[in-house]
């Protein structure tokens, strides 16, 4: 079986759009460090999501009637890619604009797409995602967290792990069981709409810091906690279809191939001048590698422009982004005698250090290498 990716046409509006997106982010990002710009995925930053949505550069494929723009992919994809490789801090608005909006807006009821929708839009929302659980992980047929009907509403029970940017979030798109488990591992799921700008004590948001001693994840514990009917979304007992659709926006865009991109720069700024052989082949495979990947990933777009499912094409991006992305930390210390240390003052140094503690993380997020190769074999028909 061959896997087609299709390729994208050259649109000349998106390519005009590229321009004026650079001239943006060489304003809004003039004071930040190399170490800053390496930690693009995690930035927080509401006034620069608030920027964004004021040029009209978040939800910017969505209907104007939710707050959208009605532009293309391609030209999302232009400001994604564009923010990723300048080191933009997009984390208060990347998971809304990427899938939960998306989400929302193909399976949520009208009243969500417009209390929620146009706040994302103008980059005032921000999201988490309520999908891996502990003992579960990225097998998400095998979540345990619980919705059981109470009279105008549910009762949650259950914990939610590695939810990324939980402690800033205003709502989560929360992945529940609706009915036992039975024969079919997919059935029964269903997804809510949380708030979570209200404190509840029935929901409780504990840190977990990671290894470069920052505080990006959470575990997120729901007991009894009430939920109205108006936060189901879609259709209950749907959340699998719901959720794989969701995770086909995750798994493509250009993050998937991006998150080394500031320690790229700064191997090729130590190497300028006077690269050896090896070094230069080196730097060429990196490049070769990347403008492969991109194709791939623009080819998803083109997928998504056409209202096509690319879950198979995402899920071989992600993956194949993940293992380069994590690859770039050891090419470094082959190619340069340079030492690892995040309090250096030498950006190689300091963006080598953070880049190295954040990649084991690259072939997790969005799902793990193991599920993400399952689902290529089936989609090859190898299982």
């Amino acid at each position: 079986m061959t896997i087609q990716f299709p390729k994208p046409p050259y649109n000349e509006v998106a390519e005009r759009l590229r321009d004026e997106v650079r001239v943006f982010l060489r304003e809004q990002l003039a004071g930040r460090t190399a170490l800053q710009r390496a930690e693009s995925w995690n930035g927080f930053d509401r006034d620069f999501s608030r920027a964004l949505g004021q040029r009209g550069w978040l939800g910017m494929t969505w209907p104007k009637q939710y707050g959208g723009h009605e532009r293309s992919a391609f030209e999302r994809y232009v400001v994604a890619e564009e923010c990723l490789a300048a080191g933009a801090p997009v984390a208060a608005h990347w998971i809304a604009d990427r899938q939960s909006g998306p989400s929302l807006l193909k399976f949520g009821s009208e009243s969500q797409k417009r209390s929620v929708l146009p706040g994302i839009a103008a980059g005032e929302i921000v999201f988490c995602i309520g999908m891996s659980e502990p003992d579960a992980g990225s097998d998400l047929a095998a979540v345990r967290t619980t919705a059981v009907r109470d009279h105008a509403g549910w009762r949650v029970n259950g914990t939610k792990l590695w939810t990324t940017g939980a402690h800033h979030a205003d709502f989560m798109i929360l992945l529940c069981r609706t009915s036992p488990k039975s024969e079919d591992r997919h059935g029964g799921l269903s997804q809510f709409l949380v708030d979570l700008r209200e404190a509840d004590p029935a929901i409780s948001i504990r840190p977990i810091i990671d290894m470069a001693a920052q505080h990006h994840f959470n575990e997120v514990h729901f007991q009894d906690a009430f939920l109205p009917d108006g936060a189901l979304i879609g259709v209950e007992g749907q959340g699998w279809d719901q959720v794989m659709s969701e995770l086909a926006f995750e798994r493509s865009g250009p993050e998937r191939f991006l998150s080394s991109m500031q320690l790229i720069i700064e191997m090729i700024r130590a190497l300028q001048g006077s690269p050896d052989a090896a070094a230069a082949t080196t730097v060429g495979r990196l490049v070769a590698h990347l403008v492969v990947l991109r194709s791939m990933s623009r080819g998803v777009a083109s997928m998504l422009q056409a209202g096509e499912n690319p879950s198979l094409q995402a899920a071989i991006v992600k993956d194949l982004g993940a293992v380069f992305e994590q690859s770039i930390p050891e090419i470094a210390l082959d190619l340069l005698n340079v030492e690892p240390d995040i309090s250096n003052s030498d950006d190689l140094s300091s963006v080598l250090a953070i880049t190295a503690l954040n990649s084991p993380t690259f072939s997790l997020r969005g799902g793990t290498r193991e599920i993400l190769r399952g689902i290529i074999a089936k989609g090859l028909g190898a299982r």
